[in-house]
């Protein structure tokens, strides 16, 4: 299982990818990390949990994440490249890693880099402004330091404006202000001080987001990683797009990487980014990606994964275009498409459940309280049962 830092430069960005889901085993992470007294209702619920995990047989809980890859069973949480709220990404952590991903997707202060995030005084927003920005936000990253104030920081203190460790810089507020106070910030780290997150001993992958147009800045990044991707198990990179120079270009970000290249390598097919919380269209993008790729006579080396606006209505369309689960021709033993990363919506629905907590028990780890973890993990569930069958799952829904 992996998770993610967060690093880039110039117009390429690079995820640092952690081993750490698999810390969160059954038995430890199910008992509540304080001495509080748990009610017997909290003890159904962890028993329910328990058993939730115990008898649905997801395939990445059954299997490597490279097997899940070869048969395209392989599911990533995006926690967000600037998502720093530490408790939200630990508890969407947890929630997940009992549902099954493969790897989680999350951002750390210490590796962010070009991380674009918005930011306005509150002060300087009138009166009798309607807020837009605060409604429209999907991170619940915009608060204003008055009763109805939605974020409450670990300290217990309000902050006014936008929440830069909440704000993973999608955008959507920048449009919809009516007098034009959002702007941005960009945080700036260089590929050296990646490259020495890379030598930790839990780190497991890096993943670099390029425009793909260009090969320059991507072998600038390369080569400034110089020999810790050495330490790497996987090495994926994320591009949109752009016509019909994609795959050759493709090859060459190959060509670039493969002399250093001693592991399996993934392309992240984005299609809409940020946008999977949408609506059911966000996911069109990434589906004709994934077609056109398939399409291509000279497909470049490595796995493919969508990405950018996937959501429940993803597989549908993967199905309707005939790639869901299709073995590859040129290797029949591994699948065409390895798999699905999933960011906006698959925050948002289990997103609902810890803002829920919050407002009743303010900021906490989601595992001290057993009823909203059953709910969390039957909502990550339900995406993963809409991505991958599994046995047994259909009960859930009564309970």
């Amino acid at each position: 299982m992996h998770s993610s830092l967060c690093s880039c430069s110039c117009s390429t960005r690079a995820f640092v990818l952690l081993a750490m889901a698999l810390s969160f085993s059954i038995t430890a992470t199910l008992l509540p990390q304080h001495q509080v007294k748990v009610s017997e209702k909290e003890n159904k619920c962890l028993s329910s949990v328990r058993n939730l995990v115990r008898e649905i047989e997801v395939p990445s809980m059954v299997s490597s994440p490279e097997k899940s890859l070869h048969n395209g069973n392989w599911v990533k949480l995006i926690c967000g490249a600037s998502f720093e709220d530490v408790v939200d990404v630990r508890n969407l952590s947890l929630v997940y890693t009992l549902a099954g991903v493969d790897c989680i997707d999350c951002a750390a202060d210490e590796s962010v880099v070009n991380a674009v995030n918005q930011e306005f005084d509150p002060e300087d927003c009138p009166l009798d402004c309607s807020r837009p920005c605060e409604n429209v936000c999907p991170a619940n990253a915009i608060s204003f330091q008055d009763e109805n104030a939605a974020f409450v920081s670990s300290d217990n203190v309000l902050k006014g404006g936008v929440v830069t460790e909440r704000c993973y810089g999608c955008g959507r507020c920048f449009p919809i202000c009516p007098y034009d106070r959002i702007r941005e910030v960009t945080y700036v780290r260089d590929a050296t001080a990646t490259a020495e997150l890379l030598k930790r001993n839990d780190v497991d992958a890096v993943e670099i987001h390029t425009s793909g147009r260009h090969i320059s800045p991507f072998k600038e990044l390369w080569d400034g990683l110089g020999n810790s991707v050495e330490y790497l198990k996987l090495v994926a990179v994320s591009l949109p797009y752009f016509g019909d120079s994609t795959v050759s270009s493709m090859t060459n970000m190959y060509s670039v990487m493969e002399p250093q290249l001693n592991c399996l390598n993934l392309w992240q097919l984005d299609g809409r980014a940020m946008s999977g919380d949408i609506g059911r269209g966000a996911t069109r993008e990434s589906i004709a990606f994934a077609a056109r790729l398939a399409a291509a006579k000279n497909k470049p080396h490595g796995f493919l994964q969508l990405a950018g606006g996937t959501n429940a209505h993803t597989v549908e369309g993967l199905k309707r275009a005939g790639l869901f689960r299709v073995r590859s021709q040129s290797d029949p033993l591994e699948a065409l498409i390895g798999g699905i990363a999933y960011g906006g919506y698959a925050r948002k629905i289990v997103g609902r459940v810890l803002r829920s907590m919050q407002l009743e028990h303010g900021v906490a780890c989601i595992e001290d309280h057993p009823d909203h973890l059953l709910k969390a993990l039957i909502e990550a569930l339900k995406l993963k049962r809409k991505t991958f069958f599994c046995r047994n799952l259909s009960k859930i829904s009564s309970e």
